[in-house]
């Protein structure tokens, strides 16, 4: 598509945003061992040799391209996900974060969190990207039990993810651990034994999802046979007594965190706040004065870096209309366990509290939320059926 000039953005239009919210990062290396068969993500698997040279020159080709869109504007957080980005080498992560650093203003104290993958651990390697100046590690171990390892497709066993999470522990002062649950064969005495040895390695923050079967994977083709929906209930409420008998509190549908370990950049999703993607099949958000955009890249790799690195990474853009902006704040918004204020809801859509009135009004009588003049949040009610709520407001 046409890069548009920044005026197109600045034209007058249908919202009044106030301020513009918190803005992030997100950068996108697809590249990955073996694709996993719950996976719907854009992953690749290492056919050869990687091009870490030639992607990091398209994503800052990327990045730069995208600069007039986010001119003076200050990044709180950069997510480095993927695929398996500590596939690439502590030295490309090092250049890739010295080469954002250069172009944009970033807070001091911003959070940068680099996925890994058990399977591509190495000793050191943990500590190397630490000194590259990633702060926080994202381990996705999915489970500690070898024979569930094995059916989801993983390329590492138990005691190689406990030496990663080990090495993590040691290597930086906060980090995560994604664990799934309802997984094929799993009873409610695995999944107890898989978070108890979770929680046995002092993760700061654990992610735990509910194992789902999405379109064009392979288990979408071949699905296995998963826990019924009042087993995988039993497990969440497991889940969340352990986790918070271990000093973790469940903040969002899907994390857990001790007290000063809550993942800012998935917040900043969550609230409605801005994010600039760069990578291949990469998603943005930018809000402007009078309306908020949304971007997506080219997704095969090969394709992305020439576009890249001919300026034209974007393939997509449309811009969030007045109706659509109260089901895409509050989709997010109702993850919270916390919920989110109402003059949140007008300074991120330049829409009045009016425009989820009705909604709101449906929840409460259904007993899905709790509110007050300043605050909504969703009762244990409307976490457990939290597809329903958010429907409300379609």
């Amino acid at each position: 598509m046409v890069q548009q000039d920044i005026q197109h953005y600045m034209r007058s239009g249908t919202l009044q945003l106030g301020a513009l919210p918190p803005l992030s990062l997100y950068v996108h290396l697809p590249w990955c061992l073996k694709k996993c068969p719950y996976c719907d993500f854009n992953s690749h698997e290492v056919a050869a040799e990687m091009p870490e040279q030639r992607y990091i020159d398209a994503l800052i080709a990327d990045l730069e391209s995208s600069l007039p869109l986010i001119w003076g504007r200050t990044v709180h957080s950069i997510f480095i996900g993927g695929g398996t980005p500590s596939l690439f080498s502590p030295k490309a992560i090092d250049r890739l974060l010295a080469d954002i650093r250069a172009r944009l203003r970033l807070t001091p104290d911003c959070e940068i969190t680099l996925e890994a993958n058990p399977g591509t651990f190495e000793k050191d390697r943990f500590r190397a990207f630490r000194s590259a100046g990633v702060t926080r590690l994202s381990i996705g171990v999915q489970s500690f039990d070898d024979r569930h390892l094995k059916v989801l497709g993983r390329v590492h066993d138990r005691a190689q993810a406990i030496a990663a999470v080990e090495e993590a522990a040691q290597a930086f002062d906060t980090f995560n651990l994604d664990i799934m649950y309802a997984l094929p064969g799993q009873t409610l005495q695995n999944l107890e034994q898989d978070i108890q040895t979770a929680l046995a390695l002092g993760p700061p923050h654990i992610s735990i999802y509910h194992l789902t079967i999405e379109a064009n994977t392979y288990f979408a083709k071949f699905p296995p046979v998963i826990p019924e929906e009042d087993e995988a209930y039993a497990m969440l409420d497991k889940i969340t007594e352990i986790t918070e008998g271990a000093g973790l509190q469940r903040y969002e549908v899907s994390a857990y965190a001790k007290a000063g370990h809550r993942c800012f950049h998935n917040l900043n999703y969550w609230q409605f706040g801005d994010y600039l993607g760069i990578g291949a099949g990469a998603h943005s958000k930018l809000s402007f004065a009078h309306r908020v955009v949304r971007q997506v890249r080219f997704r095969e790799p090969k394709l992305y870096m020439d576009k890249a690195l001919e300026g034209r990474a974007v393939t997509q853009e449309t811009e969030v209309s007045r109706a659509e902006l109260p089901f895409e704040f509050m989709l997010n918004a109702l993850r919270l366990k916390e919920g989110f204020k109402l003059q949140d809801f007008v300074e991120k859509t330049g829409l009045p509290f009016t425009a989820i009135t009705q909604g709101l009004e449906e929840a409460e009588r259904k007993g899905l939320i709790e509110r007050d003049f300043v605050r909504v949040k969703p009762t244990e009610r409307g976490f457990d059926f939290l597809n329903d709520l958010q429907s409300l407001f379609l």
